[in-house]
C-alpha cells in the first residue's frame, strides 16, 4: 500500500487533516489500499461541528508571563469553529486527547455554567480586580454563541460587579452585546479589539473558513465605535511572505472604521501547529510553501518558532524588525493612539446577592 502524500482542501475547514495530538500513542496515516472507491461514495457528506457541555469547577485561568498585558481570562468554549488555520490555541487539543487537526474545528467544549462559576469566584473573600480578558485562547463569539449566549451571560456578570473587560474577537457577533458594553465603557470599564489578519476575502475563506469576512469584520469595528466602546485592531498574525505586505492596508481599513489602538502578532507555530500550517501551504498556496517558512526562519533566530518571552510575539532579526517598523511609522501615521485604553478597577463591588443583610451605611 502506499502512502498518501497529496492532501485536499476540506470546504469550509481550515486544517487539512486530523492528525494524532502528541500524547496520543497512535498514528493515523492515510494509504491508498488499491480499491477503489465506488463512484456514488467519492462526494462525502461535510464535517458536522458537534457541541459537547464542559462541567468546568472554575472559569477564571492565571497567567505570570511576562509579555502579556494581562493576567486573568476566561474562555467560555474550548477550540473553535472559525478554523483558523495558524491559531496557537490549537495543540490544548492534545490534552483532551483530541487532533488539534480536524477535532479543534469540529469537536466544541462549552461552558454554559460559566456565569454561575464567574459570580462564585468574584465573591471570594480576597478577590483583586484586574482586567478579565476574553478571547485570548479561542474566540468568546462562537457561531453557537448565537444561540448559547454565554459570552453575553459573562458580560452580564462583569457588569454587575463593575469589573473591567477586554474582548478580542474576530466575530461580528459582538455587536448583540451592544447594549452591555457602552454602558460598561462609560465607566471605563469595556474595551474590544477585532483581529484583522487580511483584506483579500479569497485568503481569509482559506485561512479562516468560518470566520466573519474582512469587510463584516470592518463593519464590527465601525458600529462599536459609533456605540462609545473604545475599539482596536489586531492585525494578527503577520505571515511573512503571506499577507504582511497588506499590514498598512488592514490599518489604514481599520483608522477608516474608527479603530483607534492597533496591535500585531508575528505568526506563531508552536507544536503541532507547524506540521498543520505547512500543509496548509501546500495545499492553498504551494508557491509559497518554501519562501514562507524560510522568512519565518529569518525572523526566528533560524527555527520556525522561538517562544522565548519577550520574541515569541514580535520575532527578531531584520525580518521581523522591518515589520515592527512597518507598524510604527503607519499606527504613528494614522493616528493611532498610544494609550491602551486604560480601563478603572476600583469600581468593583459584588452586588448584594439574596438573602444578604443590608449595610448600615
Amino acid at each position: 500500500m502506499d502512502e498518501i502524500d497529496a492532501l485536499a482542501p476540506l470546504k469550509g475547514r481550515g486544517a487539512a487533516r486530523n492528525a494524532a495530538g502528541r500524547f496520543e500513542r497512535e498514528r493515523r496515516i492515510a494509504v491508498d489500499d488499491g480499491w477503489a472507491r465506488a463512484e456514488e461514495d467519492e462526494d462525502l457528506p461535510p464535517l458536522r461541528t458537534t457541541v459537547t457541555i464542559d462541567k468546568s469547577r472554575t472559569i477564571i485561568a492565571r497567567n505570570s508571563s511576562p509579555d502579556i498585558p494581562f493576567d486573568r481570562s476566561i474562555n467560555p468554549y474550548r477550540s473553535c469553529e472559525h478554523g483558523c488555520v495558524y491559531c496557537f490555541a490549537r495543540p490544548t487539543h492534545a490534552y483532551l486527547g483530541l487532533s488539534p487537526g480536524l477535532d479543534f474545528e469540529t469537536r466544541l467544549f462549552a461552558k454554559p455554567d460559566a456565569p454561575e462559576l464567574l459570580v462564585r469566584e468574584l465573591r471570594k473573600p480576597g478577590y483583586q480586580s484586574r482586567v478579565m480578558a476574553l478571547g485570548t485562547n479561542t474566540d468568546p463569539y462562537q457561531p453557537i454563541g448565537r444561540k448559547m449566549k454565554i459570552t453575553r451571560g459573562v458580560l452580564e456578570v462583569l457588569d454587575a460587579f463593575n469589573h473591567p473587560v477586554g474582548i478580542v474577537t474576530k466575530s461580528a457577533l459582538i455587536l448583540r452585546d451592544a447594549d452591555i458594553l457602552p454602558r460598561m465603557a462609560e465607566r471605563k470599564l469595556a474595551r474590544a479589539f477585532a483581529s484583522l489578519t487580511t483584506l483579500d476575502s479569497k485568503l481569509a475563506r482559506k485561512m479562516e473558513p468560518h470566520a466573519p469576512t474582512p469587510a463584516r469584520r470592518l463593519e464590527a469595528i465601525a458600529g462599536l465605535a459609533e456605540a462609545g466602546i473604545p475599539v482596536g485592531v489586531m492585525t494578527a498574525p503577520m505571515i511573512p511572505g503571506l499577507n504582511d505586505h497588506e499590514l498598512e492596508d488592514i490599518l489604514t481599513a481599520a483608522a477608516g472604521a474608527c479603530a483607534t489602538l492597533a496591535g500585531f502578532v508575528l505568526l506563531r507555530l508552536p507544536l503541532e501547529i507547524e506540521d498543520l500550517f505547512g500543509e496548509w501551504l501546500s495545499v492553498h498556496a504551494p508557491a509559497r510553501a518554501q519562501r514562507v517558512p524560510n522568512l519565518m526562519r529569518e525572523s526566528r533566530g533560524g527555527k520556525l518558532y522561538d517562544s522565548t518571552f519577550g520574541e515569541r510575539m514580535k520575532g527578531r532579526g531584520p525580518y521581523a524588525k522591518l515589520i515592527q517598523q512597518r507598524f510604527d511609522r503607519a499606527t504613528a501615521r494614522l493616528g493611532f493612539s498610544r494609550d491602551a485604553f486604560a480601563l478603572d478597577t476600583s469600581l468593583f463591588r459584588p452586588p448584594p446577592a439574596p438573602g444578604d443583610q443590608l449595610s448600615l451605611l
